[in-house]
């Protein structure tokens, strides 16, 4: 899906797949529950960037989530690909307080300062030293709360990988890549490894569904 030959409409579909796959896998709903908890604390308006935004699908969910519960938000996504950004423009089209910025985040700064900064379905994509030069980048750019959802690598994450993705999509690139990326994936005490290796030795790296983990570090 990241390479820059690929066929704009196998990329959007790419992207429509990897949507359904985040709703089945609960990905906004993690996010969703970090800004619960940030807004009754008080922190208001409050700022969420979302590393590699992909399609922009979310904060797609999370900025519905906030307009029906009256959550004041101020939602951020960033990624290297024009196409996956102008599919996020054209999504959140209308919605208030929405912005999305072409952003290497590996060799440049993210955009600003957040109280939420989340990150699904990337770091597996990364080598070790890039994965905790992200961990530190996200880190120094949140005021509260950094959220890392991925992949975990095992041989049951391969095959729900392989199975479930030819149940929700006929999207050729997520067939492929999805099975491949588990294989790239870091398993949970990588994971842990990789927070310790990036300063935030008091991160809590856990397992969730389907065969994920998630890394949450909080700034005190």
């Amino acid at each position: 899906m990241d390479e820059p030959w690929l066929d704009p409409a196998r990329h959007r579909r790419a992207l429509a797949a990897l949507a359904r796959v985040n709703r089945v896998s609960l990905t906004a709903g993690r996010v969703w529950r970090e800004v619960r908890a940030l807004e009754r604390a008080g922190v208001r308006p409050l700022r969420v960037l979302d590393v590699a935004c992909g399609g922009g699908d979310v904060l797609a969910d999370v900025a519905r989530r906030a307009r029906g519960r009256g959550v004041d938000v101020e939602l951020t996504g960033c990624d290297v690909s024009a196409l996956a950004l102008a599919h996020a423009r054209e999504r959140l089209d209308g919605v208030p307080h929405v912005r999305f910025e072409a952003t290497d985040v590996l060799g440049s700064a993210l955009p600003g300062r957040f109280d939420l900064v989340c990150c699904s379905l990337f770091l597996h994509h990364l080598e070790r030293v890039d994965a905790v030069a992200l961990l530190r980048k996200m880190a120094d750019a949140t005021d509260h709360t950094l959220l890392v959802q991925d992949l975990k690598r095992s041989r049951l994450g391969y095959a729900l990988a392989w199975g479930a993705l030819r149940v929700l999509t006929t999207s050729d690139v997520a067939r492929t890549d999805g099975p491949i990326s588990v294989r790239a994936a870091f398993t949970l005490e990588e994971g842990r490894g990789l927070a310790v290796e990036a300063g935030l030795d008091d991160a809590e790296v856990r397992p969730c569904w389907p065969e994920r983990f998630t890394l949450r570090w909080v700034r005190r």
